[in-house]
């Protein structure tokens, strides 16, 4: 079940601080595993040792193409209280893409319906296309309202392979909260994304426990973005 996964577009250079290779070296991964498309994804401010913003004024100086394989740009934005997003317009307008997370780092739980409040008013922002691991039970959500938010603001939900590979309780209720996104997801005809939020080379395409999840849940194929690479830059809006 499931054609190749042959795009990962969460994954983090050394430029994010606690990450360890480079652009190269994770296209070069991507490459060996077969992607034809691959997204960086640095964690903008809020999470320690990252880039200043100022890195995404340069980027179009990185070659589109490398070892093969199609290179996107965008960036792990913090959801922040009141529904902020932790990276300013003026940036944001750099990227290809932007991706909504919460991390405990510059976020405080306030709550199911708050935190669900915070994130859906993130992802109304134009260039938030997808939603990091949301997963944790540290930070509770609805997913009835944050799949029904996803599906009309044109977002995907990620299903986060690295949620499956971390310490049991770093991220609380993981596979119970998935379980219900994705039946969510197939209720409302809501497409997914699956990541390997790589911070390594070596993690770059990992997405193995992440499918043998989705074929348990016998989740549909057509909602998986990672099987059509023209079909993810359609959904993004994405033009050369």
């Amino acid at each position: 079940m499931y054609s190749n996964f042959i795009l990962d577009m969460h994954t983090h250079t050394l430029a994010s601080g606690h990450a360890y290779g480079t652009i190269r070296e994770m296209a070069q991964a991507a490459a060996d595993n077969g992607l034809k498309l691959l997204g960086i994804s640095e964690h903008a401010p809020g999470i320690p040792g990252t880039v200043d913003p100022f890195y995404y004024c340069n980027l179009s100086v990185v070659p589109r193409n490398l070892y093969g394989v199609e290179v996107m740009f965008g960036s792990e934005v913090n959801v922040l209280a009141g529904g902020r997003l932790s990276l300013e317009d003026e940036w944001l307008d750099k990227l290809d893409y932007a991706i909504a997370g919460i991390h405990a780092t510059c976020y405080e739980n306030a709550g199911r319906e708050e935190n669900t409040d915070n994130l859906i008013a993130c992802m109304r922002h134009p260039k938030i296309k997808f939603v990091s691991h949301p997963d944790d039970d540290h930070t509770p959500l609805n997913y009835e309202r944050l799949v029904t938010a996803a599906r009309e603001n044109g977002v995907a939900l990620e299903v986060n392979n690295s949620s499956f590979l971390k310490r049991e309780g770093v991220r609380l209720n993981y596979r119970e909260n998935y379980r219900r996104m994705l039946a969510l997801c197939r209720q409302y005809n809501a497409p997914i994304i699956v990541d390997s939020d790589a911070h390594d080379p070596s993690a770059v395409g990992g997405f193995d426990e992440a499918r043998r999840f989705l074929r348990e849940q016998d989740f549909p194929e057509e909602l998986i973005l990672n099987v059509d690479a023209d079909r993810l830059k359609k959904f993004i809006g994405w033009q050369a």
